[in-house]
C-alpha cells in the first residue's frame, strides 16, 4: 500500500491495538466501525467453506489496511484473524469515506490501490481454480518473478495458493529431488 495513502489514514487513527496470535480483529457479520492498518505482524481475511477449511482472501502485512473493500458495507463479510502478535491502528470507516469525498488526491490513490488489489484477487481466484498443487505452485511463481519465498513463509504460501503445507513442502521437495531449476528459492 503506498505510504502517501497511510499518511492520510495515519491521523485519522484513533486508537492502536494489539492482537495475539490467533485473536481476531473482527468476525463475519460484525458491523464495519474502522478499518485496520496493519503496523506490525500478519493478519489473514479468512472465510470458512462449506467443509470447515478455511480460504484466506487476504493476507495483510506490515503498511496495509486491512479489509479495504468493507469501507461502504454495514457489516464484514468474513473474519480477521492475527496469525502472529500484531499491532494496527483503528480508523473509523466513516472517516476514510469523508476522505474519498474531499480530497481528490487521497481518492485516486485509493482507487489505484482497490485496482491492483483487484488483479491481485483474480490472481489467486485463477490460482484457486487449477486442480494440482504443481499448477498452483507454478501459476504462483510465474506472477511472482520465478520467485520462491523463504523457507520460513512456505505456510503462507500454502494458505495463499489454497493448499495443505504439507502437500506443498512434498511439491518442493519433489521438485528439488529431481533438480527442477524453473525458480529460484529465498531460502
Amino acid at each position: 500500500m503506498s505510504e502517501q495513502i497511510i499518511a492520510h489514514l495515519r491521523p485519522k487513527a484513533v486508537a492502536e491495538r494489539t492482537f495475539a496470535k490467533g485473536e481476531h480483529l473482527f468476525h463475519r457479520d460484525d458491523p464495519v466501525r474502522a478499518l485496520f492498518v496493519v503496523t506490525s505482524g500478519c493478519v489473514n481475511l479468512v472465510r470458512h467453506q462449506a467443509d470447515g477449511s478455511p480460504a484466506v482472501l487476504q493476507r495483510s502485512t506490515p503498511g496495509t489496511v486491512l479489509a479495504e473493500a468493507s469501507v461502504f458495507s454495514e457489516r464484514y463479510h468474513c473474519h480477521a484473524v492475527a496469525t502472529m502478535e500484531t499491532e494496527a491502528l483503528l480508523v473509523p470507516a466513516v472517516e476514510v469515506r469523508r476522505l474519498l469525498q474531499r480530497d481528490l488526491s487521497f481518492a485516486t490513490k485509493w482507487l489505484a490501490h482497490l485496482s491492483q488489489e483487484l488483479q491481485s484477487a483474480r490472481k489467486r481466484s485463477e490460482i484457486a481454480s487449477l486442480r494440482t498443487v504443481g499448477a498452483r505452485l507454478d501459476a504462483w511463481i510465474a506472477w511472482n518473478d520465478g520467485m520462491l519465498p523463504t523457507k520460513g513463509e512456505w505456510r503462507h504460501l500454502a494458505d495463499e495458493i489454497g493448499v495443505s503445507p504439507e502437500a506443498l513442502y512434498r511439491e518442493i521437495s519433489k521438485r528439488r529431488r529431481s533438480g527442477c531449476r524453473d525458480f529460484r528459492s529465498g531460502s
